[in-house]
């Protein structure tokens, strides 16, 4: 049960929720989803949180495959089983195999290469809170300055998720 009322339906706004509920929920096909439903109640919070959300899902310079992996893995390192359940189905149409998705799912080696190199990224920064130098570089390899600056950015987006949800328990 979560610690905070889930308000996903707008007849259960207050006045200063109205708005940023309709910004949130237009942009998530008319829904009002977990975490934002908790969110709202600071909705200032919510709604830059839901742009910022937005950006990094929708409008990522990422593969679909590389940041999917980035948000499997933080969700595990975070112990947020919604954020998990919502994504490994999209990582696996995304093209991320099931020996990837259990590799992550029971913190194990990932054998493929490529996307252990990102597993390794967001591990990394999820249980240090730094990612090394051999890491940073194989990533900066492979998905440039711009993509890496990104790749942090989405392990840092869904571990404030993660640990919002889990203090909220909304998961």
């Amino acid at each position: 049960m979560p610690r905070v009322r889930m308000i996903e339906e707008r007849e259960d706004t207050s006045p200063s929720q109205v708005e940023a509920f309709d910004h949130i929920a237009a942009s998530r096909g008319g829904q009002m989803i977990r975490p934002f439903a908790a969110m709202i109640h600071r909705p200032e919070i919510a709604r830059a949180a839901a742009d910022l959300g937005a950006v990094i899902r929708f409008h990522s310079t990422l593969s679909d495959h590389d940041r999917e992996l980035a948000i499997c893995t933080t969700a595990v390192e975070r112990d947020c089983a919604f954020e998990w359940d919502s994504h490994a189905p999209i990582a696996r149409s995304a093209g991320v195999t099931e020996a990837t998705l259990e590799s992550i799912r029971v913190g194990s080696t990932v054998e493929d290469g490529d996307d252990a190199v990102f597993v390794e990224f967001a591990r990394e920064l999820c249980r240090s809170g730094k990612v090394g130098d051999a890491v940073f570089e194989q990533t900066r390899t492979r998905l440039g300055e711009e993509g890496t600056v990104e790749l942090a950015a989405i392990v840092g987006y869904y571990t404030m998720l993660a640990v919002f949800m889990n203090a909220c328990e909304a998961c």
